[in-house]
């Protein structure tokens, strides 16, 4: 029996989806303020997490529900790592650890994958599907804002292997319809999918810490310049 997952996925998930843009951190980026410590952070945290997942999914491609959704297009651990050079340079191995957020978001991957793996679908929904639907967008906002040109930095949000991307998410849409899953398990998936937008809302809090400093040294040095200037005009007068 096969039910519409995609809806399923997209309805039951809109209240978090709402919520994790609503993060500070993610709130900024989608405004412009991105700063570039914070960014390659993130980066590196979701290089462990896109490592967990593509690990667990290519070990389950002969199984009847995870298989068919782990379309190697997709995959994103390549692009983050060519990100972490830029970021880290050769030796970027060394440099990077995951964030408490994000190493309990890799354990509950690997949970999933030997306890039910099914529910990997609904984390596979969650980042895949977001990650091509906004990508364009979100490379545009970290461009400006970081002054970069290229995909160099940014190699994260460029699917090189997928041509159409409007056609390509029609596909892995039908491809969710078409498991082989009853009710009860879509429930379950779509539950999961909840879990891993709140496993995203927690990386996205501890960036956060980082990136109110960052603006707090901007906004003191504009403020200290300010005060400087309003010294030399005093004594000017």
């Amino acid at each position: 029996m096969s039910v519409a997952l995609a809806t399923q996925l997209r309805e039951g998930t809109k209240k978090s989806h709402t919520m994790a843009e609503n993060t500070g951190f993610v709130s900024c980026f989608l405004k412009g303020v991105v700063d570039k410590a914070s960014y390659r952070k993130l980066v590196a945290d979701l290089y462990f997490v896109y490592t967990a997942m593509e690990e667990e999914i290519s070990k389950l491609g002969d199984h009847p529900v995870v298989g068919p959704v782990g379309m190697q297009e997709l995959n994103r651990r390549d692009a983050l790592e060519q990100d972490l050079v830029f970021y880290f340079g050769a030796g970027w191995k060394d440099q990077i650890q995951p964030s408490p957020s994000a190493a309990a978001y890799v354990e509950r991957i690997h949970a999933v994958a030997q306890e039910s793996p099914e529910l990997l679908v609904g984390h596979h929904y969650t980042r895949y599907l977001g990650d091509l639907s906004g990508g364009q967008i979100l490379k545009n906002i970290a461009q400006k804002a970081m002054n970069m040109d290229g995909d160099d930095g940014l190699n994260f949000y460029v699917f090189n292997d997928i041509a159409d991307e409007k056609a390509f998410k029609t596909t892995y849409r039908s491809t969710m319809d078409e498991l082989p899953i009853d009710q009860a398990m879509a429930d379950r998936i779509v539950e999961e999918a909840n879990h891993a937008f709140h496993l995203n809302m927690n990386m996205f809090k501890e960036l956060e810490g980082n990136l109110v400093a960052a603006i707090g040294k901007v906004l003191f040095g504009f403020l200290t310049r300010r005060q400087r200037a309003g010294s030399t005009e005093a004594a000017a007068a």
